[in-house]
């Protein structure tokens, strides 16, 4: 089931549907980083704008979720 959270990102509201489980891992993300969920996915969003324009903001945040977490494996 998705979870809908609402973010302001640059000056603009947006919202974003992820999976629970993918919300864990950026809230984790965050507070690990010192940083704000809407600041981390403010980072996402300008990477997918330099790399893949065309690629939605959810997918985007997915993929770096996952990249994450294989990142932390041994």
């Amino acid at each position: 089931m998705l979870e809908k959270r609402s973010l302001t990102i640059s000056g603009h509201a947006t919202s974003l549907a992820l999976e629970p489980e993918f919300w864990a891992v950026l809230d984790a993300a965050a507070r690990e980083d010192g940083r704000s969920l809407a600041s981390l996915v403010r980072m996402i969003d300008e990477a997918r704008v330099e790399t893949d324009p065309d690629q939605p903001l959810s997918s985007a945040a997915r993929v770096w979720a996952l990249r994450r977490v294989q990142a932390a494996r041994p």
